[in-house]
């Protein structure tokens, strides 16, 4: 009787799209995002590449995917009562996913450059989608939602990526000038910065966004003015 071999491969069953994206993730998020390559991917799930590419076309596609894992616990209410309410809470939101994903969120804020919006995976468009449909339904025409959405993710980008750096220096030097490495710096040449010191070493990455969205708010509704009645 002939028993026919079946390679290794195929008798492991549970290989998928969103297994391969969920191992990526976890290698980005523990050494990195140059950390990812197919081949080093497939020696985490032990697969061999091509077997890979069965279920992730190209390196890009794999990038993208990681990027739609992260987002997809981005959530917007599109019907939220409140629109600023729902921006607060998407901020903090964001922010979230950003410190427990810190070596995605170059991908995040990069990733949209690398191919046309039609052609990226769906839960990467799925926040500008209900972003757009939360602001017309408070008033806003279309365009300034669109307007609103740039300005607002460009906020969001630029804070988590200046909250990630490394801004210490030696914590256990108790003057700050030494923690943050300062003292390094000329005093004649940069007098502005060593007077903040004090500030640059007491950063609060949730106060600062916080402050910031309101501005983001205030800014949003005195300049695009909103349907009466609709926006509050």
């Amino acid at each position: 009787m002939h028993i026919p071999v079946v390679p290794a491969e195929c008798s492991r069953p549970g290989m998928s799209t969103g297994r391969i994206t969920a191992a990526a993730l976890q290698i980005v998020d523990t050494e990195g995002s140059q950390a990812l390559t197919m081949r080093r991917l497939g020696q985490a799930l032990d697969r061999t590449m091509m077997t890979l590419y069965r279920y992730v076309h190209s390196k890009d596609a794999l990038l993208d995917g990681v990027v739609a894992r992260v987002l997809t616990d981005l959530a917007i209410n599109p019907a939220a009562a409140d629109w600023r309410q729902e921006l607060r809470g998407l901020a903090a939101s964001f922010r979230g996913l950003a410190l427990a994903h810190p070596n995605a969120v170059p991908l995040l804020v990069t990733r949209q450059l690398a191919s046309p919006l039609g052609q990226r995976p769906p839960a990467t468009l799925r926040p500008l989608e209900d972003f757009l449909e939360l602001l017309i339904r408070a008033g806003f025409s279309p365009a300034d939602a669109l307007h609103a959405y740039r300005l607002f993710f460009g906020f969001l980008h630029g804070h988590v990526l200046d909250e990630l750096q490394d801004l210490i220096d030696n914590p256990d030097e108790a003057e700050d000038l030494l923690r943050l490495g300062l003292h390094r710096l000329p005093r004649r040449e940069f007098p502005r910065i060593r007077a903040v010191a004090p500030e640059l070493a007491s950063y609060d990455g949730a106060a600062h966004l916080q402050q910031g969205v309101e501005l983001m708010i205030t800014g949003l509704q005195s300049h695009f003015q909103p349907a009466p009645g609709l926006a509050t």
